[in-house]
């Protein structure tokens, strides 16, 4: 008894619609949970003067892909002319956000901010608000937010001042080439005793790929505090920070 003969397309056509498991497409990687990226920077200069300035800054994101995500970020800069210290700035802050929708979100954060030229030991501001993604693109993304808290500001010869804090920020991230990117952000703070006391801060910053973890990265920061301690200090501090940036 003979069997029925397969024609030789029937067989090419079944190869092709079944693949063996080494053609197959490979699954794709799982997101990533956290995201880590540290950066320092180094400035001497020699001749009439001599300086050198050191900067160095973190950035962590937890995001375990449900409704929450956790940040936080850092940056100290130190400096000195002449062996005289003319730079001395810490500022961290930490931050929760929970999404209610794709766009709005809700959240708690915290500022801290010690800044030796300011006249300010230390400043802390926790705040909870609401928020809302104006454009989340692939390319850009775009926040504003703004909350309500407290504020307690320590400076040198003088008692803590607390006082309640209104708060105000923005964030941008535009994706400009494959390997170039811009950040931009905004964050003001108004005790609610006098709202003329103020504290803003403002940074633009451009990075450039090196490899696939570092890039080197240019920021403009701009501190201005409307009312400090003294007559002498200025308001307005403005900082150039040229840093290697790690992503892990």
């Amino acid at each position: 008894m003979t069997g029925k003969q397969i024609p030789f397309s029937a067989l090419v056509w079944a190869a092709l619609a079944c693949p063996s498991p080494a053609t197959a497409q490979a699954p794709s990687p799982a997101p990533k949970t956290w995201t880590v990226a540290a950066g320092a920077g180094l400035a001497l200069t020699s001749g009439n003067a001599d300086t050198s300035t050191v900067n160095a800054s973190y950035d962590i994101t937890y995001d375990p892909h449900t409704r929450n995500v956790v940040k936080s970020d850092g940056l100290v800069i130190r400096g000195t002319t002449e062996d005289t210290v003319s730079a001395d700035r810490l500022g961290l802050n930490a931050r929760d956000e929970l999404r209610l929708n794709d766009r709005a979100y809700v959240f708690g954060q915290n500022q801290y901010l010690r800044d030796r030229f300011k006249r300010i030991d230390y400043l802390i501001a926790p705040a909870g608000g609401i928020g809302y993604k104006l454009v989340e693109t692939s390319r850009t993304k775009l926040a504003v937010d703004g909350g309500v808290g407290g504020v307690w500001e320590k400076n040198p010869g003088a008692d803590v001042a607390g006082s309640g804090a209104l708060t105000l920020g923005e964030k941008l991230a535009q994706t400009l080439t494959a390997t170039t990117s811009l950040t931009q952000s905004f964050s003001g703070l108004w005790k609610t005793t006098d709202v003329e006391d103020a504290l803003h801060v403002f940074s633009i910053g451009l990075a450039a790929a090196m490899s696939t973890r570092t890039q080197l990265k240019v920021e403009l920061l701009d501190t201005y505090k409307n009312k400090p301690l003294l007559a002498t200090v200025q308001k307005n501090d403005v900082a150039v920070l040229v840093e290697v940036v790690y992503k892990m």
